[in-house]
């Protein structure tokens, strides 16, 4: 499980790592406050996965950092709460044996398609699957760390690229070949960074200007990006550009949010349970 870095760290990375057409429910929920802020309905529309992955590229290279082993988890539990939110997907309710975030199942609400291939995939999944399986299982087998030869099926191959290209079909990123020595690789450089510095500065002004100091009267999306951002160990890039002091004061809230009881949030009034059972799977891991 990834931890939140200090700036040190953050140097020595730097240092070292240089080398749709959606459904009539789907837009309904697009216009709720709950998912967005009321500045960003003209921007372009992006999954959660898609901007985790935004985050975590690096704009010139067009990869992710080659210490990160926590964003292909981070991408599926994206995938979970995207699918929640979406109102596809939610949480049994709890019983008096089934109280955890992490005991209970994932149900299927509704099997409408997204629009959005790796979401639809994933509804699949759990469409078909008899007995249901918890939030922690579901992220586990997603990733394809299982060692029962029959649930690799559910294993989501080559996500990030798959992300990678909706990006390049919005604008955002492009494609290029690049050479390693002994391969090559294909990268996607971000070609809008407008787009992208956006998308930090909403993230910035949420733990700064809009600190708000209760995760339920966040917007739910900027919850959501702030708990997979620092469960896929990018949370650093989004802090990177600010000063010393305000760097410190916004992975200090950051740290706050994401080191609350996932079990007490997830039974406050208004709380969305799947973004606190994912957070709680992470902080198990």
């Amino acid at each position: 499980m990834t931890t939140l870095t200090h700036r040190t760290r953050r140097t020595e990375l730097s240092k070292n790592c240089e080398k749709k057409v959606e459904s009539e429910e789907d837009t309904s929920q697009e216009k709720s406050p709950d998912n967005e802020d009321s500045g960003d309905a003209k921007d372009i529309r992006l999954t959660l996965m898609e901007e985790v992955l935004l985050l975590g590229l690096k704009d010139k290279e067009g990869y992710t950092s080659f210490w990160n082993d926590c964003i292909s988890s981070g991408l599926r539990g994206g995938i979970l709460i995207e699918l929640a939110m979406r109102g596809r997907i939610y949480l049994e309710p709890p019983t008096m044996r089934k109280k955890r975030l992490l005991d209970r199942k994932v149900l299927l609400k509704s099997d409408s398609p997204t629009g959005d291939v790796l979401l639809d995939e994933t509804l699949k999944h759990i469409k078909a699957t008899e007995p249901t399986e918890t939030v922690q299982t579901w992220i586990e087998l997603l990733t394809g760390e299982t060692w029962n030869p029959f649930k690799l099926q559910y294993q989501l191959r080559n996500v990030r690229e798959r992300i990678a290209k909706n990006l390049v079909e919005k604008g955002i990123l492009t494609t290029e070949k690049q050479n390693f020595l002994l391969f090559d690789m294909t990268t996607h450089p971000v070609t809008n960074t407008t787009e992208k510095q956006r998308l930090v500065k909403k993230l910035q002004d949420s733990v700064l200007e809009r600190w708000v100091n209760d995760p339920q009267r966040m917007d739910k999306r900027t919850l959501a990006l702030l708990v997979l951002a620092h469960s896929s160990d990018v949370l650093e890039n989004v802090f990177s550009s600010l000063t010393d002091d305000k760097y410190d004061v916004a992975m200090n809230r950051a740290k706050d949010l994401v080191e609350l009881d996932p079990e007490v949030e997830g039974t406050k009034h208004n709380a969305t349970e799947m973004i606190w059972a994912v957070l709680a799977a992470f902080n198990k891991s």
